[in-house]
């Protein structure tokens, strides 16, 4: 039988698919992720409801499961893929990716928001994901090419710098805009062009670096 959280990821599933959110891949990798863990302790009720951002201090969020499962499924992870990932934060999508994506590398700007991801991902076991503490716009070179890159911040524009970091045939979903409202994009690189679409209004922090928006 299920236990209480186990039953409201189950039914935080079941709300994604009535909505019309059909990803069988990042529904299950959802499944698996105890999301209350990666909320701060006086959220942990409302942990699997799907249109809530929470909190989690230094000006930072966790994005609502809603945004996390689309722009999972718009970078379309394959098991063979090596990810990057710009803003740690909790560590709840560095850990939705590792159950779906070979490694993941993940930089968060905040110390002790790294300290912290480091330490839940740790207990739940999660062995493919790496954390550096370091500007996000400036991307993670020596760990690259990227199959894909998820940014979970809000750009002024592209960073170049995450682009050339896109393995031929990779996908990056980045947020793009001003500081209080951007659109959701996905570019995907195919030999020397860059494809990109838009899936619609978005609101994400600021992305902060040297790349992005300034302090």
């Amino acid at each position: 039988m299920a236990d209480g959280w186990e039953y409201r990821r189950q039914r935080m599933v079941v709300q994604l698919r009535e909505s019309g959110f059909s990803d069988e891949a990042v529904l299950e990798a959802l499944l698996r992720v105890p999301r209350h863990l990666f909320v701060p302790e006086g959220y942990r009720t409302r942990a699997y409801e799907t249109d809530l951002s929470i909190n989690i201090g230094q000006g930072q969020t966790i994005s609502q499961i809603r945004v996390v499962a689309m722009m999972t499924s718009a970078a379309q992870i394959g098991a063979e893929d090596r990810v990057l990932e710009i803003g740690t934060g909790s560590g709840y999508q560095a850990a939705v990716l590792a159950g779906m994506a070979r490694f993941v590398f993940t930089v968060e700007r905040h110390p002790s928001l790294a300290r912290t991801a480091q330490a839940r991902l740790s207990s739940l076991g999660c062995q493919n994901v790496s954390i550096k503490v370091m500007d996000g716009t400036m991307g993670w070179p020596a760990q690259g090419p990227y199959g894909a890159i998820i940014v979970t911040a809000g750009a002024p524009e592209i960073p170049s710098m995450l682009l050339e970091q896109l393995d031929d045939g990779g996908r990056m979903v980045i947020p793009v805009g001003d500081r209080s409202k951007q659109s959701l994009r996905v570019i995907r690189k195919s030999g020397k062009r860059y494809l990109e679409e838009n899936l619609g209004p978005a609101h994400f922090v600021p992305l902060v670096g040297r790349f992005g928006w300034k302090e």
